[in-house]
């Protein structure tokens, strides 16, 4: 029964951190991008801006905010082309006009809409590969948590990076389990453990100075 036991995590230890692997390396590469705040020049970097006319609006749109607001957004910027993650939408009062951020992975887009015409500008700005890896890497982020996940391919990322989380605890506690039941490893282990234990106490109680 043990012996099945061991076989049966040994399993779903290698199975599961093959697929999660591809994951945890854009989790891991792409944080090098945001704490430098630096970007390779994978693609070349370029902006398009256009203009959709006579958009048909809904009444509501000057009174509503939060979710609802962007809810009632989402039929618009379909007419026009566009979709995509939509994030805090600012409100220009005395212009009548909504200023309306929008991520895609490896993509930013603003839509300035006049709400008297209907007429909307569009600016596209392409970040290539490593912009889609940063900002995939934030998303799954709490940041304004009543309007996020409003695109349906950034939920089901939110879906997967929570469940990525869950399989890095799974191979962690496994991977203590598989190495203690190794006899031999252990005076290895345990050497490795009290290492790794003593870095993270003396980096936490650095940063906490």
């Amino acid at each position: 029964m043990k012996r099945r036991f061991y076989g049966l995590i040994l399993d779903l230890h290698l199975f599961l951190g093959l697929f999660s692997s591809p994951f945890v390396l854009l989790f891991a590469g792409s944080v090098f991008f945001l704490v430098h705040a630096w970007l390779p020049p994978l693609t070349s970097s370029a902006t398009h801006t256009r203009v959709v006319s006579a958009l048909t609006l809904p009444g509501e749109l000057r009174t509503l905010s939060g979710r609802p607001l962007i809810d009632a957004l989402k039929p618009v910027l379909g007419n026009a082309g566009v979709q995509g993650e939509i994030g805090f939408v600012r409100r220009l009062v005395k212009e009548e006009e909504l200023f309306i951020p929008i991520t895609i992975p490896g993509r930013e887009i603003t839509v300035s809409l006049k709400l008297a015409t209907g007429d909307a500008t569009i600016v596209t700005r392409e970040l290539g590969l490593a912009g889609a890896m940063a900002t995939l890497h934030r998303s799954p982020g709490e940041h304004a948590p009543a309007i996020r996940m409003n695109w349906l391919y950034m939920a089901a990322w939110r879906w997967m990076a929570d469940a990525t989380a869950y399989l890095i605890l799974f191979i962690s506690v496994s991977g203590l389990y598989l190495w203690y039941v190794l006899r031999a490893e252990r005076r290895v282990g345990f050497v490795l453990l009290f290492a790794g234990g003593l870095s993270f106490l003396g980096l936490a109680y650095a940063l906490s100075r």
